[in-house]
């Protein structure tokens, strides 16, 4: 289910409350010119001053969002709008765009594989100006190894582009790290469809439940992220070059080609979830024949055994020595007889691979 923080009605512009659950804040920075790269993990926040007061183009990292004086001094250290803070420790936003007078902030739905395959869904906040970029996750650990990689590399476009351009790669990685939660969602599909067939079971009716929620989310995630992608493309920002802008088109292409992607998974599950509930009825119905045969083969040998377990004196039958054998006999005959007709009616057997019989007889 939905369940954002926020702060109590009525509360001023900018009010923000931490999640209980939130992780204690780690801050990372990464500075960088074409020729020079330095990494430090910040326990005084006065020495991103340093970094600011340098050429180049600084990226901080924050990992967690408990501390609160953490992120305020880093407000205030970047210039960051309380309402921007607000969106930012407020978890969950919906993924968006806003332009302020110091910087960009795009709101997005960062996705990790954990164990076995499990979705996991985080928001990360990434507000980027000409000369710096700040990022705040959820939790520790993200998806952007690819991108720091690419810093440490002497050369490489990161290395010689701006702020804007390192705030796309991550904004690009965020997106791309959608094709392998589908791939793995599309493999348990597989799976899925093939227990539904043949073991319809309520742990299956579960899975594909959860299968359908996990759907949900990813929807969630992505497609806001089209349109606030987009308005990075149309030029709505200042803080967005008009190069960077044609690969912000290409992260466009992507979330749609994901959105379009996430909804025909989408369509899949609802017609599983009613393939399990046609594969369970007939399977029922398959009971109910059977069920339905047994009694009406017995039901003419209970009238006949009960005719003769009357033992009225009136009966010559009940002298005879042949009596009790022809009743046998004759309750044997009514029975195969009544098994033949049903099979001949195709209730009995398999009727399909009958009447494909039938069907290659008369090709033949």
């Amino acid at each position: 289910m939905f369940k954002k923080q926020h702060p109590p009605p009525g509360s001023r512009p900018g009010t923000y409350v931490p999640s209980p659950d939130a992780s204690a804040s780690v801050v990372t920075a990464i500075w960088y010119t074409v020729d020079e790269v330095e990494t430090a993990k910040i326990s005084d926040l006065s020495e991103l001053n340093r970094y600011r007061d340098q050429e180049g183009v600084l990226w901080v990292d924050v990992q967690g969002l408990r501390d609160v004086g953490v992120i305020e001094r880093i407000a205030q250290t970047f210039s960051i709008h309380p309402l921007a803070l607000e969106d930012v420790v407020n978890v969950p936003q919906r993924p968006k765009t806003e332009t302020y007078d110091e910087h960009e902030l795009y709101i997005s739905r960062m996705v990790k594989l954990g164990e076995q395959r499990k979705v996991e869904i985080e928001q990360v906040a990434v507000l980027f100006s000409r000369e710096y970029v700040v990022t705040f996750q959820e939790q520790p650990g993200d998806v952007f190894d690819p991108v720091r990689e690419r810093i440490r590399q002497r050369g490489s476009r990161l290395r010689e582009s701006g702020a804007d351009y390192l705030a796309y790669r991550i904004i690009d990685t965020i997106i791309d790290h959608y094709y392998p939660a589908i791939d793995g969602i599309s493999e348990a599909l597989e799976a899925l469809e093939s227990r539904v067939m043949n073991h319809p079971t309520p742990r299956t009716l579960g899975e594909v439940n959860r299968m359908k929620q996990t759907l949900l989310d990813l929807r969630r995630g992505i497609w806001p992220q089209r349109d606030a992608i987009n308005a990075l493309v149309r030029g709505d920002s200042e803080y967005v070059s008009e190069p960077v802008r044609m690969y912000f088109r290409d992260s466009y292409d992507h979330a749609v080609q994901i959105t379009e992607v996430i909804e025909t998974y989408r369509e899949i599950t609802a017609g599983l979830f009613n393939t399990y509930l046609s594969v369970v009825s007939n399977r029922m119905n398959e009971v109910m024949k059977v069920l339905t045969i047994m009694a009406s083969i017995f039901i003419p040998l209970t009238f006949m055994a009960g005719i003769y377990g009357m033992n009225f004196e009136g009966m010559p039958e009940l002298r005879m020595w042949w009596s009790y054998p022809l009743l046998l006999m004759l309750m044997a005959i009514v029975a195969g007889g009544m098994l033949m007709y049903f099979r001949r009616k195709g209730w009995l057997g398999n009727a399909d691979a009958e009447q494909d019989g039938d069907v290659t007889k008369n090709q033949d």
